[in-house]
C-alpha cells in the first residue's frame, strides 16, 4: 500500500466540498478519477491535475480539493488504474511498486486517459468549458508534454518536471508557466535551454525558480515538518497559480 499522507487525509475529510470518484471509460480502459467541486453558483473552469510518481495519494486529493476551494472544478485521474496485478490502482501498489509502474506509463496511455479525464469534466453541467491543466514531479514532465497534445488549454502549469523536446513544442498553443526548485539542478539545470527554445519557437513560458526550495516543495511544503524553503515555496507558488488561473478564466 502506498504510505499514509495522514495530515492531508484529515484536510480532506474536513472539507465541506462534494468529492467523488467516477470510472472514465475510454478505449478498453476504466481510469478511476477524482473530482472535487467548488462551492459557486455559477459555471466554473476544470483544473485536470496530473499526479507525482507516487501515483494518486492522500496528497494529491487533498490538492484537488483546495483546488476546488478556489473556485474550479479539479479533476484527478489515477494513471495506474488497472495497472496493479490484480487489475486495481495506486492503492494497491507499494510505494516503489508505484514509482516503477508509473515511469514506464505508455505515453500515448497516459495522453489518452488524459485527454478523457478531461472530456468527461468539461462536459459536467457547471463546467464552462474551460480547461487548465497542472502537473507534479513525474507529472510536471506529462502537463508540459500534455499541452503538445491539446490544443484547447487556457494554460498549463508545470511543477518541477522536465518538457518535451523542441519539435514537440511546436505544438503547443497555451501559455506554459513552471514552477521550480532551487535545490533541483536534476531538473532547474534544464529551464535555460527550455526557455531558449520556447522563445524561438513564439511560444509563452515563464519559469519561476524559488530558492531554498526542494523538489516536491507543493507537497513538502504542506506537511507538518515542512522546512521554512520549502514552505515558503509553496506559499508563493500556490499564489502565483491562482492569481494566474483567474486572470485566464
Amino acid at each position: 500500500m502506498l504510505p499514509a499522507q495522514d495530515w492531508a487525509r484529515q484536510k480532506l475529510e474536513a472539507s465541506p466540498r462534494h468529492r467523488e470518484w467516477v470510472t472514465v471509460k475510454h478505449d478498453g480502459r476504466a481510469v478511476e478519477t477524482f473530482i472535487a467541486y467548488p462551492e459557486s453558483k455559477g459555471k466554473t473552469p476544470v483544473v485536470l491535475i496530473i499526479h507525482e510518481i507516487f501515483g494518486m495519494t492522500d496528497w494529491v486529493q487533498d490538492l484537488a480539493d483546495q483546488v476546488a476551494a478556489a473556485g474550479y472544478i479539479a479533476v484527478a485521474p489515477d494513471l495506474l488504474s488497472g495497472m496493479a496485478p490484480n487489475g486495481g490502482r495506486s492503492t494497491s501498489f507499494q510505494q516503489s511498486e508505484a514509482v516503477q509502474t508509473v515511469s514506464h506509463l505508455k505515453p500515448d496511455q497516459v495522453t489518452a486517459d488524459l485527454n478523457a479525464a478531461a472530456d468527461y469534466a468539461l462536459k459536467l453541467p457547471s463546467s464552462n468549458g474551460k480547461l487548465f491543466v497542472a502537473g507534479f514531479c513525474w507529472g510536471g514532465g506529462q502537463s508540459f508534454r500534455f499541452t503538445t497534445n491539446r490544443p484547447d488549454l487556457a494554460a498549463a502549469f508545470v511543477f518541477y518536471g522536465p518538457a518535451p523536446d523542441k519539435d514537440a513544442m511546436r505544438r503547443i498553443k497555451a501559455p506554459m508557466y513552471g514552477f521550480y526548485a532551487g535545490n533541483d539542478a536534476r531538473i532547474s539545470s534544464t529551464i535555460p535551454a527550455t526557455r531558449d527554445e520556447m522563445k524561438q519557437l513564439g511560444k509563452t513560458y515563464e519559469p519561476i525558480t524559488y530558492e531554498g526550495a526542494g523538489h516536491g516543495f507543493m507537497r513538502a511544503g504542506e506537511a507538518p515538518d515542512a522546512n521554512d524553503a520549502n514552505g515558503k515555496a509553496r506559499t508563493q507558488a500556490w499564489e502565483r497559480w491562482k492569481k494566474v488561473m483567474k486572470k485566464k478564466s
